[in-house]
């Protein structure tokens, strides 16, 4: 299933994203879930009485969650309109659609360092071997939640910096409560995954960890995540090694830059998990990324591809296989 915050192209400035779930393999057509979810009801009456799903709005993804019901919850209702005519109101085009962040504001974000390519070759830069330390524990840092982008959304170098950098990873997100949940389990809290650009502002970051402790400023200016959020069971049969056989890729104005793939992580989600959730709560909508994956951002290939960082008017997409192309437009800082 893939679900997502969407709104009419046409409609007023202002106006709330919607809940929506594709209808079709490729996201061309959607089904505004509160709308069949009313639908549904009128239907058979029960369904209030029996069910929390179907006895108050659906809103958004966020409010879903807090209401302690999990994603896999809402396909009960795509999977119970799915008959409905092509013209009803609840039938949406993607063509006629905005979309927004999967998550419009998740309580906490970490990060991880999960591919090894990535990490070796920001280690060669220093002339050093990668720690041993790596190799037994999903290291990660926390990040920013107040500057969550959405597809299509644009993103500016912070001040005081030259060199925007894209960082091609996985996205994932968690949708009940855990604590101390063990790897082999970890992918159980789980709702879904999409693409992530951890965007990095790379002079910053380099005076940071200087002094080692961040990355801070290099990072906590932009996150972007999109086009949707798309559950596991979509993604079973790709299943390979830590990750999935699924491709990676980012292009800046239209030439590919970078390519790699998910199945290359050393840690599993389910390790990352792990990892976050020891002798500390995980909440629903806490998301996290996977890391970068070899070859994924310009601090690995400028050189031999592009020859500078991201400039105004540069255009940035990442496409991950099933998961969907997330793009962002780079602009001027803005004026305060």
């Amino acid at each position: 299933m893939k679900i997502a915050h969407v709104r009419e192209r046409n409609a007023p400035a202002g106006s709330p994203w919607r809940l929506a779930a594709a209808l079709d393999a490729d996201g061309a057509r959607w089904l505004d879930l509160d709308e069949a979810r009313q639908g549904l009801v009128v239907e058979d009456p029960r369904r209030a009485h029996n069910s929390l799903l179907f006895r108050q709005p659906i809103t958004t993804l966020d409010d879903h969650l807090a209401r302690g019901l999990r994603i896999e919850a809402l396909a009960e209702v795509r999977d119970g309109y799915a008959r409905a005519s092509d013209d009803d109101e609840a039938h949406l085009d993607a063509g006629d659609l905005d979309f927004g962040p999967p998550i419009l504001r998740p309580p906490s974000f970490r990060d991880f360092y999960a591919f090894e390519q990535h990490v070796g070759t920001m280690w060669k830069r220093r002339d050093m071997q990668i720690p041993e330390a790596w190799y037994r524990l999903p290291i990660f840092y926390f990040s920013n939640v107040s500057e969550i982008r959405g597809p299509g959304d644009a993103v500016w170098a912070p001040r005081g910096s030259n060199e925007l950098d894209y960082e091609l990873e996985v996205g994932a997100l968690i949708d009940t409560p855990v604590r101390d949940l063990d790897g082999g389990r970890g992918e159980e809290a789980i709702g879904g995954y999409m693409v992530l650009n951890d965007w990095s502002a790379r002079d910053l970051q380099r005076e940071e960890t200087t002094v080692r402790l961040g990355p801070a400023k290099g990072k906590d200016f932009a996150t972007s995540i999109g086009p949707w959020l798309v559950t596991p069971d979509e993604l079973a049969d790709a299943r390979s090694a830590k990750g999935y056989d699924l491709s990676m890729s980012a292009t800046v104005n239209g030439t590919e830059l970078s390519r790699g793939s998910w199945a290359t992580a050393h840690f599993s989600f389910g390790e990352m998990v792990e990892r976050a959730s020891a002798d500390v709560h995980l909440r629903p909508g806490d998301l996290f990324g996977s890391g970068t994956v070899g070859t994924g951002c310009l601090l690995e290939v400028r050189d031999e591809k592009l020859g500078r960082y991201l400039e105004p008017g540069d255009s940035v997409t990442l496409e991950i296989e099933r998961l969907g192309r997330l793009t962002a437009p780079i602009i001027e800082r803005p004026h305060p």
